[in-house]
């Protein structure tokens, strides 16, 4: 499997040429073209237990669609449904934790399962779980707006806000508290953050879908009545 990614960072596709037969797992939605003879099979990846807990908890879709190249090689073109950027990540028998609709696509030795991200992301709607990704293959992430990656030294700590993370390698210490006090959460314009312990790499996104729709949500017109 090779990727190239195009258009980056603001409106990225990634290109993935196949060997002959090769699959790749994509997330439901996210083809955009393939080439002749690239077939199609759908599936509850993992089955029904985890694809629910993967859907209703990990904001990643019930069904996971597999496309495999036909005996002389293929391509498929994919991208993610928010504007931003694309990552191609090699796992190495590691683990990555990925923030919620982070996934795109993978190859079939790349282990998808799902991961509490605590009790406190919860009561903000932000990050309820978090993809676990694991294995040896690639792995193909987005985000919404550009990635930057800090690679973090041993005992390293770093605070990032929780709509502004993409993904950070299992081994990293993590914890989310709010900004503040009480005062600062509610007026700030800030939410929780969560604190990260290195040693690890970690991938942030410059836009944040929960301050865009905070944003968003007061230029719509209601109609009155």
């Amino acid at each position: 499997m090779q990727v190239k990614v195009m258009y980056s960072p603001s409106y990225s596709l990634a290109i993935v040429a196949l060997g002959p037969n090769e699959p790749i797992r994509v997330e439901a939605g996210a083809m955009v073209s393939m080439s002749a003879g690239v077939t199609l099979e759908t599936r509850a990846e993992g089955g029904i237990l985890k694809s629910l807990a993967r859907s209703m908890l990990g904001g990643e879709s019930f069904f996971v669609n597999r496309y495999v190249a036909p005996p002389q090689g293929g391509e498929i073109t994919l991208a993610p449904s928010l504007p931003g950027d694309i990552a191609v990540l090699q796992l190495n028998g590691e683990t990555l934790l990925l923030q919620s609709g982070a996934y795109v696509a993978s190859s079939d030795a790349i282990q998808l399962d799902t991961r509490w991200g605590g009790a406190r992301t919860f009561f903000a709607g932000e990050g309820l779980i978090m993809l676990r990704a694991s294995g040896s293959g690639t792995l193909i992430v987005s985000s919404y707006g550009a990635i930057h990656e800090v690679n973090l030294s041993p005992g390293q700590k770093y605070t990032v806000d929780t709509g502004h993370l993409v993904a950070f390698h299992e081994g990293i210490g993590f914890s989310v508290r709010a900004v503040g006090g009480l005062k600062s959460t509610l007026f700030s314009g800030e939410g929780l953050v969560v604190d990260l312990t290195g040693p690890g790499k970690v991938l942030l996104q410059t836009r944040s879908p929960q301050a865009f729709v905070g944003w968003l949500i007061p230029q719509l017109p209601f109609k009155k009545d």
